[in-house]
């Protein structure tokens, strides 16, 4: 099998007393660089940077299969940085962040031994702009429409999900805590394989002064740094990290998995190329926006982020613990991820619950649009129940007629405190909670909305009479910040529009 196996040095221990007086982000901080090992990746050879920002592919090293599953393992960190504006930049500090930027790229090599960053603005920046989105303005006459409306535009607020707290009806289990919309500027997704590289880079944009261990003037910008939120992939971390911080079901998450929840989310033949995804691509009749080759945001694409919390204490719940009236057996958990007709794997058999219970890689098959409708009426799952698998409630709306993915997913394990009461901490040794950082490219703010209104299922769960303990992951996931961004191409990725002014 070939695959990115677990660290084989040994490892001191984590002064854990030291690091304590420090506080929980320093906790988490140096718990990642005590666990994380920098992968062996085949060199790639070297190319023109992308105009399309989140292109990374071609400067990563090549998908592999890991039980027979192809998947392409991202930068082992992102920091997701966000940033506020204290007022409108200038057409020089336009290109101050221009050259900024050049500079962190002549410091570090675009690659996950370097850092890769992707620049995107939220509403908030376009409102800084003289008529803001006002007919007559920069933003108005540049940012692409919805092909279908061309009242709209393709950068608009985030909204709730069908299933997010708050919502009629629901209410989480555990974490019930309504969403934040939007309310970020700028974000700064910053990638590396070193979490010092990305450290670095951030500092001396936020005004370090030091760069790649040289003292190097740090630009002079209108802004502040409101919050990082860091997100980690790496075979094994979750169940590492589980480990250092005295989670009581450490052991029942998979060893190999890059995820919390035991699965691998990296496969291939889950996203779309990249220029599927822009404003001025497209893909089998799925042109979504008024974007033409050569206009100014042709290349660029929303990317949405979410802070979601994961309730683990119920997805690994056994019998009498977190409220579960029976077992989350890994048969149960492969259905709430994937699909019930028939399960992609029916768990190693003996243990359903020892080191996840079964495989962690398993195929993300497109089985067509209607497959979700199938599983809510039983047609073909176990037993004949009536029930609602993630992958296939993803895929309502998820892909092009070919079955082209026409999102880029770019999410991962994170570990911190943020959002949560001290009361509702689980039980641990530093207090963080298990997160997930979500993040994706999609062409439109819209189809993000209506694919998650999709993967939420209330449709199918209400028509059908699935019980909503088996609609997919939905009461599992509590996301407490949603926004969408612009995301710029490369070559008017500082402070877009403003020499249009």
């Amino acid at each position: 099998m070939e695959q990115e196996h677990l660290d084989p040095r040994p490892r001191k221990a984590l002064q854990r007393r030291a690091v304590l007086k420090a506080g929980a982000a320093a906790v988490f901080l140096a718990m990642l660089d005590e666990l994380a090992w920098s992968p062996m990746r085949p060199a790639v050879a070297a190319t023109a940077l992308p105009d399309i920002q989140f292109d990374l592919g071609p400067f990563i090293a090549p998908a592999t299969s890991v039980d027979g599953v192809m998947v392409q393992f991202p930068p082992v960190f992102t920091v997701f940085q966000t940033i506020d504006l204290l007022r409108r930049p200038t057409k020089t500090e336009q290109t101050t962040f221009a050259d900024a930027l050049a500079t962190i790229e002549s410091a570090y090599p675009f690659s996950p031994s370097g850092v890769m960053l992707i620049v995107s603005y939220g509403l908030g920046y376009f409102g800084w702009l003289p008529g803001a989105l006002g007919a007559g303005s920069v933003s108005f006459n540049n940012i692409p429409r919805l092909t279908l409306n061309n009242s709209r535009f393709v950068l608009e607020e985030a909204v709730p999900s069908p299933t997010d707290a708050g919502q009629p009806g629901i209410v989480k289990r555990k974490f019930d805590f309504t969403p934040e919309l939007g309310g970020t500027d700028i974000l700064i997704s910053a990638r590396s394989d070193t979490m010092a590289n990305v450290t670095d880079v951030l500092d001396w944009l936020g005004g370090s002064n030091t760069l790649a261990g040289e003292s190097v003037p740090s630009p002079a910008l209108p802004w502040f740094f409101t919050g990082r939120r860091v997100q980690f992939v790496q075979q094994g971390m979750p169940r590492l990290m589980a480990i250092e911080d005295g989670l009581y079901y450490q052991d029942r998450i998979n060893p190999e998995s890059p995820m919390w929840m035991g699965f691998a989310d990296q496969q291939t033949s889950g996203s779309g190329p990249a220029d599927a995804v822009v404003f001025g691509g497209g893909n089998a009749g799925k042109e979504l926006t008024t974007a033409t080759p050569g206009s100014y945001f042709d290349n660029g694409a929303i990317q949405h982020l979410s802070h979601v919390i994961l309730d683990l204490e119920a997805f690994y719940a056994r019998a009498g613990e977190a409220g579960a009236a029976e077992d989350e057996t890994y048969l149960e958990r492969v259905q709430y991820m994937f699909r019930s007709d028939p399960p992609p794997s029916l768990g190693n058999g003996s243990d359903p619950f020892l080191n996840g219970g079964g495989p962690a890689f398993l195929p993300n098959t497109f089985k067509g649009i209607n497959d979700a409708a199938q599983n809510a009426q039983g047609i073909g799952t176990l037993n004949n129940a009536h029930r609602i698998g993630h992958v296939t409630a993803l895929q309502r709306f998820s892909r092009a007629d070919d079955g082209t993915p026409l999102h880029i997913r770019m999410d991962g394990p994170g570990m911190d405190k943020m959002d949560i009461p001290s009361t509702l901490v689980v039980p641990g040794n530093n207090g963080t909670v298990p997160k997930l950082q979500f993040s994706a490219f999609v062409p439109t703010a819209d189809f993000f909305a209506t694919m998650r209104a999709d993967q939420a299922s209330l449709d199918l769960q209400t028509t059908f009479a699935v019980n909503p303990l088996d609609n997919g992951l939905e009461r599992f996931l509590t996301a407490t910040r949603r926004q969408n961004f612009l995301v710029p191409p490369r070559r008017n990725r500082a402070f877009p529009l403003l020499e249009l002014t």
